[in-house]
C-alpha cells in the first residue's frame, strides 16, 4: 500500500521518504505560478481585474514576491481586490496579518494568514517557540553561531540550538540553505513578522536585538583577521552575505544611543565596503561622527578615515574637510589606530580637488611616524610622487616594494605594489608596468576586490593604448566604467572616461570608428 500525505513534517514513520513541497514560484515575474494564482483568485471576485497596465503588473509580482510564494496568503491578498486596488494591498503588507484575512471556506486555521501561521507555532514545544522568535531578528539569515548569539541562553550549547533548528526545519518554519558549502538559516518573511510579534509579546525583544548587534559588532577582528590573509576573498563573501544584518544591527545600535556597537560596525563594514565598492556603511560612520566627537570616541579617527570615502559618490567638500579632521586625530595619537594603514587612501580627495601635494605630505608623515605596517603609504607615495610630476623619485621609493607585499600574502598589499611599481613606468618601460597591471587584475578579480579590479582595468588600457591594442584598450575601460556605474561612485568613474579620452584621441578616427561599431 503506498500512501501520499500532505503535512507541515515528516509522519515519522518507516520506508518514509520525504519530498519537500516549495512556496509558488516568483522569478518568472507575471508569468509565475504565484502571478497566476493571484490573477485567477483575485479575477474570481473582480471579474474586470487586469494585468494588462504594466504598473498592476509589477505590483502583482512584488505582492507575491513579499508573501514569499505562499498560496494561501497569495489567496486572501487577492480576495481584497473586491474591494481594493492592487497597488493599496501592496502598500499595507507590513501589517500583514490585519490584512489577509478573507472568508475562505474549510477548517479555522485557513480563514486568515494570522490562524495559518499561529496554527502551526502553537504545535512548537516552548524551546522551539522561543528559538524562532529570538531568530526573527535576523535580516537576510543567519548561521549556527549567530543563532546560538542571540538565543538567549547564558551557556549556549552548539548542538542544543542545532537540535533546535534542526525541529524548525523540519517542522518547515525555517529554510536551510547548503548550496554555498555552509548551512545558512532564513525564515519566510511572513513567519519572521509572526515571530516577532511573539518575540515583542514575551518581552525580550530588546534583549534579542541588543544581542543581535553585539554579535556581529564582535566578528570584527576575526572578519579583518579573514581580510587581512590569503582568504580576503571570503571576507568579502561574508560581508556581502551578512550586509543586511549589518545594517540592521548598526539601526539598532545608533538609534538606542549604542556608540561602541555601532562605531565597531560602521568601521569594519565602511572597511571592507571600501574595496567591493559598497558605499552604504561609510554613510554609517558620517552619521556618527558628530556623536563621537562629542564624546572624544576613541573611534573618532576611524570614523572619520571611513566617512572620506563619500568623495567617492561625488562629495568632495564633505570629503575634504573629513581627511583635515581625520588627519589632526590620527596625528593627536588620543584615538584607536586607524586599521591596515586607510589613512593612506585619504589622499583621493586631494587629489580630485587639486592639492595632491598634500597627499604626498600625508604618505611621508605616516612613514616618517612608522605606521606604514601594511607597505600601503610606500605605495601610496609612489604614485603620488608620480603625480606630482616626481617620477625619478617614484621609481627609486618603489624598488623592493613589490617581493615586501608578495611576503604578506594579502591580496590588497599585493595589488596595490603592483600598481605602484606600474605606475611610474608606464611611459618609461611599459612592457613592465603591462605586466604589473595585468597581475594585479588577475589577482583582484580572483579576490572580488572591485575597486583595484577597476583601477587596475584602467591603468591597463591606458597602457595597452598606447602600445596601439585599442581593442583591448576599451575592453578594459568597459570593465571599469561599469563596476563604477553599478556602485553608484560617479566621482571614481571619471578616471576611466578621462583614459577613455585620451584612447580615443590617440588612435586613429577609422580604426576607432570601426572597434566602436564591432563593439
Amino acid at each position: 500500500m503506498t500512501i501520499l500525505a500532505t503535512s507541515r513534517e515528516g509522519l515519522g514513520v518507516a520506508d518514509e521518504h520525504l519530498w519537500p513541497v516549495p512556496s509558488l514560484d516568483v522569478g518568472a515575474g507575471i508569468d509565475s505560478a504565484a502571478a497566476d494564482l493571484f490573477v485567477e483568485r483575485a479575477q474570481a471576485v473582480s471579474p474586470g481585474f487586469s494585468v494588462a497596465n504594466a504598473d498592476e503588473a509589477a505590483a502583482v509580482v512584488e505582492i507575491c514576491g513579499r508573501l514569499d510564494g505562499i498560496p494561501l496568503a497569495i489567496e486572501l491578498a487577492a480576495s481584497r481586490m473586491a474591494s481594493m486596488t492592487v497597488s493599496e494591498v501592496r502598500d499595507r503588507l507590513d501589517r500583514r496579518f490585519r490584512l489577509l484575512v478573507g472568508s475562505r471556506r474549510g477548517v479555522a486555521r485557513h480563514q486568515t494568514l494570522h490562524h495559518a501561521v499561529a496554527w502551526s507555532y502553537d504545535h512548537l514545544d516552548e524551546a522551539e517557540k522561543r528559538l524562532l522568535d529570538r531568530c526573527s531578528v535576523f535580516a537576510g539569515g543567519f548561521d549556527l553561531e549567530s543563532a546560538c548569539a542571540v538565543g538567549g541562553s547564558d551557556d549556549p550549547d552548539d548542538f542544543a540550538i542545532l537540535d533546535l533548528l534542526d525541529a524548525l526545519v523540519r517542522k518547515s518554519l525555517l529554510v536551510a540553505d547548503r548550496s554555498a558549502g555552509r548551512t545558512r538559516f532564513s525564515m519566510w518573511e511572513t513567519i519572521r513578522q509572526f515571530a516577532e510579534e511573539q518575540l515583542v509579546a514575551r518581552g525580550e525583544a530588546t534583549e534579542a536585538r541588543d544581542a543581535h548587534a553585539r554579535y556581529f559588532a564582535r566578528r570584527e577582528s576575526d572578519i579583518l583577521a579573514l581580510w587581512d590573509s590569503p582568504r580576503q576573498r571570503e571576507a568579502y563573501d561574508w560581508f556581502a552575505t551578512e550586509l543586511p544584518n549589518l545594517r540592521t544591527a548598526f539601526r539598532w545600535a545608533a538609534d538606542h544611543d549604542d556608540l561602541d556597537v555601532a562605531a565597531a560596525i560602521a568601521t569594519y563594514a565602511a572597511f571592507l565596503g571600501f574595496w567591493v565598492e559598497q558605499f552604504e556603511p561609510a554613510a554609517w560612520a558620517e552619521e556618527l561622527v558628530e556623536p563621537a566627537r562629542a564624546i572624544d570616541h576613541p573611534r573618532l579617527a576611524q570614523l572619520y578615515a571611513m566617512a572620506t570615502q563619500c568623495y567617492a559618490v561625488g562629495r568632495l567638500d564633505d570629503a575634504l574637510a573629513y581627511v583635515e579632521a581625520g588627519r589632526l586625530a590620527i596625528d593627536s595619537n588620543r584615538f584607536e589606530p586607524v586599521p591596515y594603514d586607510f589613512e593612506s587612501w585619504l589622499g583621493g580627495p586631494y587629489i580630485w580637488t587639486g592639492v595632491p601635494e598634500r597627499w604626498l605630505e600625508l604618505c611621508r608623515n605616516m612613514i616618517a611616524q612608522g605606521r606604514d605596517t601594511h607597505y600601503f603609504s610606500q605605495a601610496a607615495l609612489v604614485v603620488a610622487l608620480t603625480f606630482t610630476g616626481a617620477a625619478d623619485e617614484g621609481l627609486a621609493a618603489s624598488e623592493g616594494l613589490i617581493a615586501a607585499a608578495d611576503a604578506s600574502h594579502n591580496p590588497v598589499v599585493i595589488c596595490y605594489a603592483l600598481i605602484a611599481y606600474g605606475y611610474p613606468r608606464r611611459d618609461t618601460d611599459p612592457v613592465i608596468a603591462q605586466e604589473c597591471f595585468r597581475r594585479g587584475l588577475a589577482i583582484a578579480q580572483e579576490s572580488r576586490n572591485r575597486q583595484l579590479e577597476s583601477h587596475l582595468a584602467g591603468n591597463h588600457s591606458l597602457v595597452a593604448a598606447a602600445q596601439g591594442d585599442v581593442v583591448d584598450a576599451l575592453d578594459h575601460l568597459t570593465r571599469a566604467i561599469r563596476n563604477h556605474c553599478d556602485a553608484g561612485s560617479f566621482s571614481l568613474m571619471l578616471t576611466p572616461l578621462t583614459i577613455l579620452a585620451k584612447v580615443l584621441d590617440r588612435s586613429r578616427p577609422a580604426r576607432t570608428l570601426q572597434t566602436c561599431r564591432n563593439d
